[in-house]
């Protein structure tokens, strides 16, 4: 493994028996005091998750959707527990509009977040459901100190979420960073949640709340949808990449895209590290990829090809194969296809000295959501509805109790049968390529998690441009430029994304934190 710090980052690698990484360090501690409590890994990543609704609500709360991979000390499994679109939401109710609302009621899915705490929790923790929520607790009681790049995002939201009354109540004005922020209704939620084991937030009092805010405004949210709502265990895809294998969530994420490309990588030589050869294959790699998830990613009902038909081993290698030395020509998607993205989401890792690994990610998709919140409760309702086409003739196109296309997706490589690895890179459009580029440093090249983190990184638009990074390599970028890459220089550090990772090793783990996130790694 390479232990050099190549790249500008004043951070280091963290080794421990017991890791717990995320992108805000409250959080962090609330995890590793679960672990220290008796809890493993699971306990610790849902102790983080629900603190992160609390001091982190510009990227997630109660409102969210939330997926998970696991290794549960024996083999590994998949949670899906996004939301879908109310039963009324036929083609038909939106009729007159080119694109989805990304604010208000009609961007509005059913919540899954508590849902798969709820179920995690169920087949895997071992401390009490409500111990789970102590931390949660108290920092929304007492109050937590704001960190810089969450009171940095909170700001920008006073101009987006102006017009929502509730929102302005229980969100504005935005903190200054390190000032104290308490937030009594969203404590009062957490409790009954956990005093209920979930069952307030789909069938009780906190469910009627959301029910009836919905009916006042006519939303299409209904006691029903709410009810009916389930987080489904699943397989995650396994895509073999030379000696790992990639996991991913099926679709409607998006996570299949980074399976295509590695796919592809994989029947080509790895380049030398941040040479301009590795860059453009990566680069040719993920925009084909990036174009499957534009044309066929939706609920995995309405799926017209299905996955395995695009991971199809003779396809890869023929596509790998007509890879050049020029960038290709490849269109852009056609505007009514095009999937939306949003930047905004939280993710974990978490792994103990038993050996379980949880991989896990949540989100309000838009910042911190719709605009929605229910009085007195402190939830902000996700806008994931706003993931749908209005294009009848896309799988994703909008449809009662469907699933939109979701960009949010926890990583999972496995070696030899054997995990290796629990990792994602939050960032919207950014995720799957994140994950490419994260297996290519950790497995081609041996990095540890924190240098694969710090590496600058390039990012594929959906127009098929690409940005790069500050201190990207330059003399690669001009190469790029020259074999036909519309690259330029990215300032704004967002799109790049937030990368956490946990990586086994014989010993132990070694973990990094993204330096783009005010996170951390640490543990015991």
């Amino acid at each position: 493994m390479d232990w050099q710090q190549t790249y500008p980052s004043s951070r280091s690698p963290i080794c421990a028996r017991n890791l717990v990484a995320s992108s805000q360090p409250l959080a962090v501690q609330a995890g590793l005091e679960a672990l220290r409590r008796g809890g493993n890994a699971v306990d610790a990543a849902l102790a983080t998750a629900i603190t992160l609704t609390v001091v982190e609500p510009n990227n997630n709360g109660l409102g969210s959707d939330a997926f998970c991979i696991l290794w549960d000390g024996d083999r590994l499994t998949g949670l899906n527990a996004s939301g879908r679109a109310p039963r009324s939401w036929t083609r038909d109710r939106f009729s007159g509009l080119r694109q989805m609302p990304a604010l208000g009621w009609e961007s509005v899915t059913v919540p899954g977040a508590v849902s798969a705490w709820v179920a995690l929790s169920e087949r895997y923790g071992k401390l009490p459901f409500a111990h789970l929520f102590d931390r949660a607790i108290e920092y929304a009681e007492d109050g937590f100190q704001v960190g810089p790049k969450t009171a940095f995002y909170w700001k920008l939201a006073e101009s987006i979420y102006d017009e929502f009354t509730d929102f302005r109540d229980h969100f504005l004005p935005a903190p200054e960073a390190g000032s104290r922020v308490r937030r009594p209704d969203l404590a009062r939620s957490l409790k009954l949640i956990a005093k209920s084991r979930g069952e307030a937030f789909y069938r009780g009092e906190l469910a009627e709340r959301m029910a009836a805010s919905a009916a006042q405004a006519d939303g299409a949210l209904t006691m029903e949808d709410l009810e009916t709502h389930t987080a489904d265990w699943v397989t995650p895809i396994a895509q073999p990449y030379r000696q790992v294998a990639l996991h991913e969530i099926p679709p409607n994420g998006q996570g299949l895209a980074a399976q295509i490309a590695l796919g592809i990588l994989g029947h080509r030589d790895a380049a030398p590290l941040d040479s301009a050869e590795w860059f453009h294959v990566q680069i040719e790699a993920m925009k084909i990829a990036i174009r499957a998830a534009f044309d066929h990613f939706a609920d995995p009902r309405a799926m017209r090809v299905p996955p395995e038909a695009l991971l199809e081993e003779g396809i890869l290698a023929r596509v790998a194969d007509s890879i050049g030395v020029k960038a290709a020509p490849l269109p852009p998607a056609a505007l009514n296809g095009e999937l939306p993205a949003s930047t905004d989401t939280v993710y974990l890792a978490a792994a103990d000295a038993g050996g379980m690994m949880v991989s896990f990610i949540q989100s309000n998709y838009l910042g911190f959501g719709s605009g929605i919140v229910i009085p007195d409760t402190g939830i902000a309702m996700q806008n994931r509805g706003s993931g749908f086409s209005l294009d009848s003739d896309h799988p994703n196109c909008v449809g009662p109790g469907k699933r939109p296309y979701h960009t949010i997706i926890p990583g999972f490589v496995t070696e030899a049968g054997a995990p290796r690895l629990a990792f994602g890179v939050m960032g919207g459009h950014m995720q799957h390529q994140g994950h490419v580029q994260m297996v290519g440093r950790v497995f081609d090249h041996q990095q540890n998690p924190q240098l694969a983190s710090d590496a600058p990184r390039w990012h594929v638009y959906p127009d098929f441009s690409v940005g790069l990074e500050p201190g990207f390599p330059e003399p690669a970028a001009r190469e790029l430029s020259a074999r036909g890459h519309a690259v330029r220089f990215e300032p704004l550090e967002h799109v790049f994304g937030g990368a956490q990772l946990i990586l086994r090793t014989e010993d132990g783990y070694v973990a990094g934190s993204d330096h783009r996130k005010e996170g951390q790694a640490a543990g015991y």
